[in-house]
């Protein structure tokens, strides 16, 4: 793909740029990007583990999903990477802010990556499809930034860090990450949203009864 060619950018976040932030990256090429080389996915981290690959517990759950885990090597997030991009999706509060602290300017087009599943779902009345991805794209960011305002539990927003941490971190980590790429994927789509709450389906086993999928986003029901 030529600089040229490229039309809409989207940088994934986290800290070491080798859990979060490349599953991220991956499933959403996979999800949103598919057939579109116009669009352009990458990740960094704020204190990358530099040319590493992917974790091996998260690359298995990228396998496992049909999303390719190869060919990676973690990089620091800098402001070129930030300032290139048309969508940058911090996997915590914490990478949204340091992101936008490198890059201000990318402040309107700066979310965490559930934070703009939320905005998303919240004004899915007000998008249509573009013919062209990129263009659906840059419709959804301007729908999610119209959207912003406080919630009751911002740690909602947060995928927390599976490093370190055992297989079920690493399912619970990323199954919130899937959930929230495909949301969005199926809005981009058109596709209808399923009535079920994310909070059931990642994992948390003492998580409340399911509410609709509009009001999970963001709130605790």
């Amino acid at each position: 793909m030529t600089e040229g060619e490229v039309r809409f950018r989207i940088v994934t976040v986290c800290t070491g740029n080798i859990c979060r932030s490349p599953a991220a990256e991956r499933l959403i090429r996979r999800v949103w990007a598919a057939g579109a080389p116009t669009i352009e996915v990458v990740s960094g981290g704020t204190r990358a583990m530099v040319g590493e690959p992917i974790q091996i517990s998260m690359a298995h759950l990228l396998e496992q999903s049909g999303a390719y885990s190869g060919e990676f090597c973690a990089q620091t997030l800098t402001a070129e990477l930030v300032d290139d991009a048309d969508l940058v999706l911090g996997m915590t509060r914490r990478h949204r802010a340091a992101a936008v602290a490198v890059a201000p300017a990318a402040t309107p087009h700066t979310f965490t990556l559930r934070e703009f599943t939320r905005l998303v779902v919240d004004g899915v009345e007000d998008f249509t499809p573009e013919p062209d991805r990129a263009d659906s794209l840059r419709r959804l960011v301007e729908v999610a930034a119209s959207r912003r305002a406080p919630i009751t539990d911002p740690e909602l927003d947060d995928i927390a860090d599976p490093y370190g941490r055992d297989l079920d971190a690493y399912h619970v980590a990323f199954t919130q990450i899937s959930e929230a790429v495909d949301t969005v994927g199926r809005v981009l789509s058109g596709s209808p949203l399923p009535d079920t709450d994310a909070s059931v389906d990642s994992g948390d086993r003492h998580a409340e009864p399911a509410t609709p999928r509009r009001r999970a986003w963001g709130r605790r029901a």
